[in-house]
């Protein structure tokens, strides 16, 4: 592999953990972050950077959801399930849309900076 390419995995999940954290202290400087980490590792300019991003709040959105459904349904066994499934949905839905696209801008600009 050339130097000046990127992997977009690994991009990916550095991306995804430093989102998490940052998220933990500024919420919606998180995704912005995390995608621009993960944009800049990825490499391959605006568009490959933004994926790179948007892929990573994607996963930090399913990962959530899978544990609320996990603990909802540990919990509150059949009605957890389904509940567990509704909150989930929901906030995959509305965590996609709010650090998805922040992420994906973040990539972006990342992707942009390293070219």
């Amino acid at each position: 592999m050339a130097a000046s390419e990127g992997n977009f995995w690994w991009g990916v999940v550095v991306g995804w953990v430093l989102m998490m954290i940052v998220n933990i202290f500024i919420p919606v400087v998180g995704p912005l972050v995390g995608g621009f980490a993960a944009g800049y590792i990825a490499k391959g300019g605006l568009w490959n950077g933004g994926i790179a991003g948007l892929v990573a709040g994607i996963i930090g959105a399913v990962i959530i959801a899978v544990l609320i459904l996990i603990g909802a349904t540990a919990f509150l066994g059949g009605i957890g399930l389904l509940s567990g499934f509704f909150i989930g949905s929901l906030l995959v839905v509305g965590v996609f849309i709010v650090n998805g696209i922040l992420a994906f801008i973040g990539g972006a600009i990342g992707g942009a900076v390293a070219g």
